[in-house]
């Protein structure tokens, strides 16, 4: 058999016990990985964290292949097994990856738990992750059944924590301070050599005594050097309990900054410093953020500059369609509809002169477009023609972002649904980004009551204003003779193409 580590005998066994392992952390894909490359797992070509043993696997762990006489694994109830107090949150993305894996091949890998089968509840040792997979999933979960008390589960849940590659320095600071504190409680017997001074040797054990000592009992259960527990052991114990929590998951959560701390003379002194060394990030940060903020608007205007110079180079001729001139445009295009009477059952008709929707499509396709190359188009569409204005957004030669909704307030007409809302629809293209800054975005839903057919709150081109002050914009089916004396359109910002019919009538202005 060729050299392995205890990890990785234990996930080519339980590969052969199971039919598969479910590779979930960093420690785990890691070993699972020298495994395959060993030749011991294949790796399942879909679900690349799903290993399944091989002829060799089975030939050389022949004890594993079938159940264990003296772990037999059963299913349980999820609600049964307490998982109180636990010493590490659970990672959201760890739980989603097991969900998906037992939704697909189910839970080969059992969980710990302290207690008999028969107790109506029992406590969680190892394997949070997958038993909140089940919780989730409203199955059993299969669980292997041990003796022992509270500080054994402990001692568990630490040990599943500490082969993890993930862990933080503080984490293993914090878990090897407890796991300490239970094991010399466990075994009272190993104690003293937690008092030898440096040089001087243990003395030798009490006839009958097996416990081994405390760095010795967590090299083997972790497969961890002696030296790496001492350390971290010595960070836990010197640093207090409240300095490490306060550090936890920041930053300045590394093994130079708890060495510094350690050397410190008191708890006080410890917090302290964190706490002045947390509000000094926070004031960096803040600082770092309002540079950032203020260069993010200096490359903005700059590539709106850009744009604006591009823009001049289009060209616009009486009532021909403009080609190349504007970075923004917005329109609202006479779709064709049906509306239908609840009263009559039929259809009552438009308003206005439709447009066929080949038409439109065609109107700005290709060298035909009055938008320049790095453009932002908002299209308005009813929601029951929804495809039919995706479909228009990429004819003209624009990928669909995002939209906002119009809320009418009032119901209107509808086959399927009584509408109230209608839906702006939000294209880009171009290499230059045209999004606006972060925290200057309006919110996606407007609310205001329809007035006369087909016009739109006045509201939504104040914000196409508030974005793109500085760029040249186009607004199809729209005459400027048709906007209210103190509409945001007539600034000379705005230039108007077409009418209500969809017909060339004034052009340009």
């Amino acid at each position: 058999m060729t050299m392995m580590g205890e990890r990785m005998q234990s996930i080519i066994s339980d590969a052969v016990k199971f039919g598969v392992f479910v590779a979930v952390g960093q420690t785990d894909q890691k070993s699972a990985g020298k495994a395959h490359m060993q030749g011991y797992l294949a790796r399942d070509p879909k679900v690349s964290f799903h290993f399944y043993p091989t002829a060799r696997a089975k030939a050389e762990f022949p004890d594993v292949d079938g159940v264990d006489a003296q772990k037999i694994a059963v299913l349980r109830d999820p609600s049964t097994i307490n998982s109180d107090d636990r010493l590490r949150d659970l990672g959201e993305s760890t739980v989603l990856a097991l969900m998906e894996a037992f939704q697909r091949v189910g839970q080969h890998q059992p969980i710990e738990v302290f207690g008999k089968e028969t107790d109506a509840t029992v406590k969680l040792g190892a394997g949070g992750h997958r038993l909140e997979a089940c919780r989730r999933l409203g199955i059993k979960v299969l669980c292997f059944h041990y003796d022992g008390d509270d500080l054994d589960r402990q001692l568990c849940e630490i040990d599943e924590n500490l082969i993890r590659e993930d862990l933080s320095p503080v984490d293993r600071a914090l878990f090897l301070a407890r796991r300490k504190e239970i094991y010399l409680i466990k075994h009272p017997e190993t104690a003293r050599e937690a008092t030898l001074k440096k040089g001087e040797v243990a003395p030798s054990r009490r006839v009958g005594e097996t416990a081994k000592r405390f760095t010795a009992a967590t090299a083997d259960a972790t497969a961890q050097k002696e030296r790496t527990i001492q350390r971290d052991v010595e960070r836990g114990e010197k640093i207090s309990e409240k300095a490490l929590r306060m550090l936890r998951g920041t930053s300045h959560d590394k093994g130079t900054l708890l060495d510094r701390l350690k050397r410190m003379d008191s708890a006080e002194a410890q917090e302290n410093f964190v706490v002045e060394l947390i509000a000094s990030d926070k004031a960096t940060t803040a600082k770092s953020k309002k540079i950032r903020t203020a260069l993010q608007a200096d490359n903005r205007q700059a590539r709106l500059r850009m744009v604006n110079l591009i823009s001049e180079h289009g060209h616009k001729a009486g009532v021909d369609m403009p080609l190349s001139a504007y970075p923004v445009g917005y329109a609202d295009p006479p779709w064709q509809q049906e509306q239908w009477s609840e009263v009559t059952g039929q259809d009552k008709g438009l308003k206005y002169p439709a447009m066929p929707l080949d038409d439109i499509k065609a109107l700005c396709a290709g060298d035909k477009s009055p938008f320049t190359r790095d453009a932002v188009l908002l299209l308005w569409v009813t929601a029951n023609r929804l495809p039919d204005g995706i479909a228009v957004l990429q004819s003209w030669g624009f990928e669909y972002a995002t939209c906002m909704i119009w809320d009418k307030q009032h119901i209107g007409m509808g086959r399927w649904v009584r509408d109230r809302h209608e839906i702006l629809l939000i294209g880009k293209r171009g290499t230059i980004s045209l999004a606006p800054l972060m925290g200057t975005q309006p919110e996606s839903l407007y609310s205001e009551a329809k007035t006369e057919h087909s016009r739109k709150p006045v509201w939504f081109a104040e914000q196409i204003e508030r974005l793109w002050p500085e760029l040249r914009k186009i607004e199809l089916f729209q005459r400027k003779d048709s906007l209210g004396p103190d509409d945001v359109r007539l600034n000379g910002n705005w230039e108007f193409w077409g009418n209500q019919a969809g017909t060339p009538e004034g052009g340009a202005e």
